[in-house]
């Protein structure tokens, strides 16, 4: 069967293909929109939770990825990273030198005893 040109399509084609191009072009500003503010203020989602002292702790919920994050001055010799993000703890209170400990994400770990104590921490990004 043949269709000459002056019949039309069929009934509701275009109103069709309109919409999967609407949905399309939906998607793509959706997509471009995610991409250009992920960068901003990201944070590693989750807990990192350290103690200090005897009957203290700390517990910081989604930090900044961002930068050097230090330690209370004491420092800390366990920390719990239950973040989606790996981080890298260091002996310096300005993530600066080489003595360094990188703990995966949800994991946690331990200072040797003797060791010093860690005292600032930055995000694998």
């Amino acid at each position: 069967m043949s269709v000459t040109a002056s019949q039309s399509p069929a009934p509701g084609s275009a109103s069709r293909r309109r919409r999967r191009t609407r949905i399309a072009a939906g998607a793509v500003l959706l997509t471009l929109a995610t991409t250009a503010c992920s960068s901003l203020g990201r944070t590693a989602v989750g807990t990192i939770s350290y103690p200090v002292g005897r009957n203290a702790a700390v517990s910081l919920t989604s930090p900044k990825v961002r930068g050097c994050h230090r330690v209370l001055p004491a420092g800390t010799n366990q920390v719990f990273n239950n973040t989606l993000v790996d981080m890298v703890m260091y002996r310096t209170p300005d993530c600066t030198g080489k003595d360094t400990t990188y703990i995966g994400s949800r994991l946690t770990n331990n200072v040797a005893p003797q060791a010093p104590p860690w005292r600032s921490y930055s995000f694998v990004h």
